[in-house]
């Protein structure tokens, strides 16, 4: 599994994670698209937005690997603002190759591609 160094390892102050530290001996999570219910403005809105600036100021437009990154995260944002880059996509794989879908990100978190984001 690829530990991507530099990635925050949460957002500060809410005890929520943005990575894992090991692999998982049960079995890998499932990346899947989840229903997003958090409204702009909410805390779960601001944790989603920051997760995505993580995201976007670590790996920009390239394609990234799944590795370390927390499937909660990013199953809140599959499917819309993240976007698998293979057809033949695994969502049980570590190395899954996944992209930020730039226009659909830019247009529901904005604040997610400003230079600083305040927690």
């Amino acid at each position: 599994m690829t530990k991507h160094r530099g990635f925050p390892g949460g957002m500060p102050g809410t005890g929520v994670q943005f990575t894992i530290r090991r692999a998982n001996p049960k079995g890998v999570t499932p990346i899947k698209a989840l229903p997003r219910k958090a409204r702009p403005g909410s805390k779960e809105h601001r944790i989603d937005a920051a997760f995505l600036h993580a995201l976007w100021h670590h790996f920009g437009s390239e394609p990234f690997e799944r590795g370390n990154l927390d499937a909660a995260r990013l199953n809140l944002l599959f499917g819309r603002e993240v976007v698998p880059v293979e057809k033949d996509f695994d969502p049980m794989s570590y190395e899954a190759l996944l992209r930020i879908d730039e226009r659909v990100a830019r247009q529901n978190f904005p604040e997610s591609f400003d230079d600083v984001f305040e927690v």
